[in-house]
């Protein structure tokens, strides 16, 4: 699954894909997968984006916050 949120947070604060994956300690070969959608990201690390850029999970992947469908 593409990445679309993850992409776009990086783009916004103006991260490159090197400094990305140096703070967090991954390849930015890795990065580019997961934004991508070649690879998906396991549970923890979905976390640690969400930790790095202050961002919901649920923006990291479809580029929007949650919405409640009541």
């Amino acid at each position: 699954m593409k990445m679309i949120g993850l992409r776009e947070i990086r783009k916004k604060k103006h991260y490159s894909q090197l400094k990305v994956a140096m703070d967090l300690s991954i390849s930015r070969e890795a990065l580019s997968y997961y934004e991508n959608g070649k690879r998906s990201p396991d549970i923890e690390m979905l976390v640690t984006f969400s930790n790095y850029f202050n961002v919901s999970i649920d923006y990291l992947i479809l580029g929007r916050e949650f919405e409640n469908k009541q």
